[in-house]
């Protein structure tokens, strides 16, 4: 009776390592922009808060996904780049509040490496 040997996984690319950390980062922001968000309340917050509550959710989906190497990762980076930049664009609409701004950038750099992620996976 012989045992197989589990499969190995890839290695980790510094690619996708950056990614992971882009998508963490975003995820943290989503997270700290959300509190802030609860405090101002209001209609245009409540938009707001529906854009940073997908992000953070996808970002967090996202890393973990290419942290395990699944084979939907690619796929799923290129739903957490549209998330993110969802989110840039729902923060952007208050550019005097500089931690919708610094959310919108995490979003923005997120959402750029998901993209790239993406494409080199498909």
């Amino acid at each position: 009776m012989t045992t197989q040997q589990p499969k190995a996984m890839a290695p980790m690319t510094k690619k996708m390592q950056e990614c992971i950390d882009a998508c963490m980062t975003c995820h943290s922001m989503c997270e700290e922009t959300m509190s802030s968000c609860l405090q101002m309340g209001g209609q245009a917050q409540m938009q707001i808060m529906r854009a940073l509550i997908d992000c953070t959710e996808m970002t967090r989906m996202c890393a973990d996904m290419m942290m395990r190497r699944s084979p939907m990762a690619a796929e799923m980076c290129r739903m957490c780049a549209r998330a993110c930049d969802l989110c840039a664009e729902a923060c952007m609409a208050m550019p005097e509040d500089e931690q919708m701004m610094r959310c919108a950038e995490a979003c923005r750099r997120c959402s750029e490496m998901c993209r790239a992620m993406a494409g080199a996976s498909a």
